[in-house]
């Protein structure tokens, strides 16, 4: 998949995860984005590692938007435990 590809399933998993967890958070669209494309690669990784599948195929299996957004909530967790409530 080229950059782009991951640029659109970034901003894409990132808003689906961000809508998944409850909660408020700091920062705007290109947070989201680098949220969704490094829960991506983290799902990506984590698929080919627990289950041995290639779990990213392309951009429109079904398998790479599922690993991108369980990895996108991953990583908006972390990221909201690292960040905590700096803005309040």
């Amino acid at each position: 998949m080229g950059i782009i590809a991951w640029i659109i399933i970034g901003l894409l998993a990132g808003a689906i995860a961000k809508a998944l967890v409850p909660g408020k958070d700091p920062g705007g669209c290109l947070i989201t984005m680098l949220i969704g494309v490094v829960g991506g690669l983290l799902g990506g990784w984590l698929g080919k590692v627990i289950f041995g599948v290639d779990s990213i195929n392309g951009f429109f299996h079904l398998s790479t938007w599922i690993a991108a957004v369980v990895g996108s909530v991953i990583v908006l967790l972390v990221y909201r435990l690292l960040t905590g409530n700096r803005g309040r």
